[in-house]
């Protein structure tokens, strides 16, 4: 069987873009879900703060899903239960489910919006023993808001990240006592409006340069050893600190979901851990194109989606005029900078870059630079690793050839 376009992925990302993308004209797609029901992620975030930027709303994250589900017109093909194998660089979708079985489509376009997961303890090799009461703060999320399962009644999170945070609150919310939040570097990885929302409010303590350096317990969790860390993340004798807790929680990090990426030879950017893309999120196979988390971690869905709606139109473009954008600038992170996304661009259009900060910054500028001359500033009050930046970089400074770097230059904090 084969589509116009077949979206992999069915949450937020793949969502909006099956819907952009059959507004813009195609009329045959198909969403593959793996999960058993759309939404992704979001149906497990019964927290608000959704839609503040898009929907100019403060929702949850299962209304988030809802209102980009009822989008979805009733002759796009939807796939639950179903697990995408492999994509070849023919676009060819090989896929396994209960209701369709082992089956391979025939794709003119594909968008890949599998999202993220979840670093482990196996990822930053902790000390101890290997007792039950270890998640990781998403696994801990879905057990308590979608599976009605308390993880535990006294517990430490190891890193700051956005869910991390909001695990804090949602098991003081459940009665269990969060003893400390443990972040190695020396500012958190989350949102602002996190951090005092569901730390300073409940109390709850932030260890900022210390790690988890030991865990003991036998057949559960039993206590944890922390200690401050140097300036090369490494913990210095003399400062451990015991805690006696039944659950750890982990939140060290994000991966996006890239071996379908991979194994099709799509070239993947070593900073992201995503596809390298165009402005018009195309990867490196044409009529292949990638957005949200599988491209880099947002912090906000507000950003996933309008990065989706941009795919979706783009791989219309493909399908229906044979239109690509070209990678004739490419884009490269300077000073203060982790990384920029899209890597690429064609100079043809404006352009909205997303880039992260590699450390807090007070007031700031963000120095864009071609052929060593600079070409546009951008003056910031204050940015952080946690809180994703953007800058439009207007067709018209775009004429000259030659690489484009963006940096940041200001008081560090």
């Amino acid at each position: 069987m084969s589509y116009d376009l077949i979206v992999i992925g069915g949450g937020p990302a793949g969502l909006a873009a099956a819907a952009s993308a059959y507004s813009s004209g195609l009329k045959k797609v198909l969403i593959i879900e793996r999960d058993r029901e759309l939404g992704g992620i979001l149906n497990q975030c019964i927290h608000n703060g959704f839609g503040l930027h898009y929907f100019k709303e403060d929702l949850t994250g299962p209304e988030y899903a809802e209102r980009f589900i009822d989008r979805l017109p009733s002759d796009i093909d939807v796939l639950l239960d179903t697990m995408v194998l492999e994509i070849t660089p023919q676009r060819e979708v090989h896929a396994v489910g209960k209701t369709c079985g082992y089956v391979i489509f025939q794709a003119k376009s594909i968008i890949l919006a599998m999202g993220c997961r979840e670093r482990t303890r196996g990822a930053i090799s902790i000390v101890g023993s290997r007792p039950a009461g270890i998640f990781t703060a998403g696994a801990a999320q879905r057990y308590v808001n979608s599976e009605g399962y308390l993880v535990g009644k006294r517990i430490v999170i190891l890193g700051s990240g956005d869910i991390g945070l909001i695990m804090a609150r949602r098991m003081t919310l459940e009665g269990a006592k969060v003893l400390a939040c443990v972040e190695i570097m020396p500012y958190s990885g989350g949102l602002t409006r996190n951090i005092v929302q569901c730390l300073h409010d409940y109390d709850i303590p932030l260890y900022l340069s210390h790690t988890i350096c030991e865990i003991r317990g036998k057949t559960r969790v039993e206590q944890v050893v922390i200690a401050k860390v140097d300036e090369n993340r490494q913990p210095i004798p003399g400062t451990e600190m015991e805690i006696d807790c039944d659950t750890i929680l982990l939140s060290v990090g994000l991966i996006p979901e890239n071996e379908l990426a991979r194994t099709a030879g799509i070239s993947i950017d070593s900073r992201t851990g995503g596809a390298f893309v165009g402005e018009n999120m195309e990867t490196s196979i044409p009529g292949v194109f990638a957005c949200g988390n599988i491209l880099h971690v947002h912090d906000l869905v507000d950003f996933v989606t309008e990065e989706a709606e941009k795919a979706g139109k783009a791989a219309a473009e493909f399908v229906l005029c044979n239109r690509q954008n070209g990678h004739a600038i490419t884009l490269a992170n300077g000073e203060g900078v982790s990384y920029t996304v899209p890597q690429s661009i064609s100079g043809m259009t404006d352009t909205r870059v997303y880039f992260r900060v590699n450390r807090i910054f007070g007031k700031s500028t963000i120095v864009v630079t071609q052929n060593d001359a600079q070409i546009a500033n951008f003056k910031r009050g204050h940015m952080a690793p946690g809180e994703m930046e953007s800058i439009l970089l207007p067709k018209k400074l775009l004429e000259d050839s030659g690489d484009i770097t963006i940096s940041c230059k200001g008081v560090e904090v």
